[in-house]
């Protein structure tokens, strides 16, 4: 019988199985503290997140926040100013209300686009060569 990573055989049996838990995956989904407006938008995280340029992204604004026109769009990281903000090619400049801070029980979040595996698209020949899919997720649960 052979063994892979303390599995004992293929397929997985149900009670090997980590629950898929949010904190397993890379880039995770992030609340946002605040929006900058202008012809690209600066999105400020509550907690320092894991993006990086070139990643798609998807904003959720819920309408008591301001700036819902931005509810559901979605665009490319940019630039990564700092460890908690991240800027997006979402043209915010026409047409958008003001972030505001506000409470609720819904929260205004950015998270990432993309598959819930490593996004390889292709190999080249005996010399294997990933192309990996901007915004695909990385499993990253214990093993």
């Amino acid at each position: 019988m052979t063994t892979f990573r303390g599995v004992i055989s293929y397929p997985i049996p149900p009670y090997q199985n980590v629950d898929i838990e949010p904190q397993f995956y890379q880039p995770r989904r992030f609340v946002i503290s605040g929006i900058t407006l202008g012809v690209t938008t600066l999105v400020t995280t509550s907690v320092d997140h894991d993006y990086v340029i070139g990643q798609q992204v998807r904003l959720i604004i819920p309408s008591v926040f301001g700036c819902y026109q931005l509810n559901e769009s979605f665009g490319y990281v940019l630039s990564v100013p700092t460890t908690s903000s991240v800027e997006v090619s979402i043209d915010s400049s026409k047409n958008v209300d003001a972030y505001i801070s506000a409470t609720s029980n819904q929260e205004p979040a950015i998270l990432a686009i993309g598959d819930v595996n490593t996004g390889a698209i292709n190999t080249q020949g005996r010399i294997n060569q990933q192309t990996f899919i901007n915004g695909s997720f990385i499993d990253i649960s214990p093993q």
